[in-house]
C-alpha cells in the first residue's frame, strides 16, 4: 500500500490542546474486527469490555523533562529537545538549528551549559552538556520542560502544567521523551476494577523515542523503516505472556509502543523471552501479528507510522472508516485526545 492511502481530513479544532480534567472521562471507540462494526463508548467502561481471561500489557516508561530553553553566546533564544545520549553526547532537535555550529556554547538555567559538537546527517544537533559535575536528571526536573508534541501549543515561558498530566499513573521507569499516550486514560480506579475482574496486568518498558513519531518519508510503505527503540521485558511478565498464549487467552496491548515491543520480542520465536532488546520491527501492511490480540490506542496523525500500524492490525478499510466516524462525531485527536479499542 501507499502512504497516501492513510490520509484523512482533520479539522484543527479536533486536535486536543488540553487534557480532560478526569483521565477516564475520554471517549472510547470500540472497533470489532469480526463484526466489522464500531460502537461509541466511554473509557470508564473499559473493565466491562474486557474478558476476565484477558492479559493487559502496559508500558511503564516515564517521560523526563527533555525540553531546555536557553540562550546562545550572543543572547539569542534557543530551544533544545533532548533525544538520546551516547557517551555523554546528546543528539537533539534544536530551534533554530542553522546557527548552531561546532564550538558554539549554549546557556541554560542553574549554571548549566552545553557545547555544540556538530550535526548528524539528518540535521540533528549534537551537544555535550556541562552540569559542573552534578547529576543531569535532577537538574532537568528543575530547568527542563515537558517534551510535548509540536501540535500542542504552549507558551515556553509559562508554568509547565503538563508535568504530571503528560504521564501515565503507572509510569515508573524514567527515559521517554514522549508519553505512551494510550495509557494516559487510566486511573487507579480503572486499574483496580480491571484487577477485580480477574484480568491480569503486566508491564514492559519501552522508552518512547523519536522513532515513534518520526515522519514517514517514503510513499511506498514497503520501503519504510521505523528507527529501533530499546525495550525491556521481565521474567515475570514473560511467564504471564507465555501462559496466556498457551491457554489461548487474549493479550491486550495498551498502545502502539507496547504492541511494537511484544511483536519484536516474539518475532522468529515460539515464545516470549525476558531481557533488554531492540524493537527493530516496522509494522506495515502484510505484517502477521503473533503477539497481540487486541489493541487500545489513541487517534493518530494522518500518514503516520502509528496510523499505519493501527490500520495493519485492524484492517485498513475498517480503521479508516472508524476514523471518518470519529471525525464526524467530534472525537478528540492525538496525545490528549480520545481512544480506540480494537478487538
Amino acid at each position: 500500500m501507499q502512504l497516501s492511502d492513510f490520509g484523512f481530513d482533520l479539522p484543527d479544532e479536533l486536535i486536543a490542546q488540553e487534557p480532560l480534567v478526569q483521565r477516564d472521562a475520554s471517549r472510547l471507540l470500540v472497533v470489532n474486527r469480526t463484526a466489522r462494526q464500531h460502537a461509541d463508548r466511554q473509557f470508564g467502561e473499559l473493565p466491562g469490555l474486557l474478558h476476565p481471561t484477558d492479559l493487559l500489557v502496559i508500558n511503564n516508561t516515564k517521560v523526563f523533562p527533555a525540553r531546555l530553553i536557553g540562550t546562545t553566546e550572543n543572547g539569542g533564544r534557543v530551544e533544545i529537545f533532548l533525544i538520546s545520549e551516547t557517551g555523554n553526547v546528546w543528539e537533539t532537535l534544536a530551534r533554530p538549528a542553522k546557527r548552531l555550529y561546532p564550538g558554539k556554547y549554549l546557556y541554560f538555567e542553574d549554571n548549566v551549559s552545553a557545547e555544540v559538537l556538530g550535526k548528524t546527517d539528518a540535521g540533528r544537533v549534537l551537544i555535550r552538556i556541562d552540569t559542573g559535575g552534578r547529576d543531569l536528571y535532577p537538574l532537568l526536573d528543575v530547568i527542563g520542560k515537558t517534551p510535548l508534541p509540536p501540535y500542542i501549543k504552549r507558551d515556553a515561558a509559562a508554568v509547565d502544567t503538563d508535568r504530571d498530566r503528560y504521564q501515565t499513573v503507572f509510569a515508573s521507569e524514567r527515559g521517554a521523551i514522549a508519553a505512551p499516550t494510550a495509557g494516559l486514560h487510566f486511573t487507579p480506579d480503572v486499574l483496580a476494577r480491571i484487577a477485580e475482574k480477574g484480568i491480569g496486568i503486566v508491564e514492559i518498558t519501552l522508552h518512547v523515542g523519536y522513532g515513534t513519531f518520526e515522519p514517514v518519508r517514503v510513499e511506498n510503505l514497503a520501503a519504510h523503516r521505523v528507527s529501533p527503540e530499546q525495550y525491556s521485558i521481565t521474567a515475570e511478565t514473560v511467564e504471564s505472556l507465555n501462559q496466556a498464549k498457551l491457554a489461548g487467552r487474549r493479550i491486550v496491548a495498551v498502545g502502539t509502543t507496547t504492541t511494537r515491543a511484544l511483536e519484536a520480542n516474539l518475532a522468529g520465536r515460539d515464545e516470549f523471552v525476558a531481557g533488554s532488546y531492540s524493537a527493530d520491527v516496522t509494522i506495515t501492511p502484510g505484517h502477521t501479528f503473533r503477539a497481540v490480540d487486541a489493541l487500545l490506542t489513541n487517534f493518530h496523525l494522518p500518514k503516520s507510522s502509528l496510523l499505519v500500524l493501527t490500520s495493519t492490525f485492524g484492517g485498513h478499510e475498517l480503521i479508516m472508516s472508524a476514523y471518518r466516524h470519529a471525525v464526524a462525531d467530534g472525537y478528540r485527536f492525538y496525545s490528549y485526545g480520545d481512544c480506540m479499542l480494537i478487538v
